[in-house]
């Protein structure tokens, strides 16, 4: 099994998804005024972060401003 998240080689998908995830991240800083590591941590600890993960959900095809607003609601 190829993940980024398990053992295995890293495909182009994992590497699309470390990208967003980047991002999303950034953003979520600049929203919240806080610093990188504190809006990583805030990420991490998210339903959206897992569900990102896993391609079922289809969150990789959203924009990273929706993903933001989503983990926002979730902090809520």
């Amino acid at each position: 099994m190829s993940s980024l998240y398990g053992k295995g080689v890293i495909t182009m998908r994992d590497t699309v998804l470390w990208r967003k995830q980047s991002h999303v991240i950034m953003l979520l800083a600049e929203t919240l005024q806080i610093d990188a590591e504190r809006a990583l941590n805030l990420f991490y600890s998210t339903k959206t972060y897992r569900q990102l993960a896993d391609p079922k959900y289809g969150l990789q095809l959203m924009s990273d401003k929706y993903l933001v607003e989503n983990i926002l609601a979730e902090l809520q």
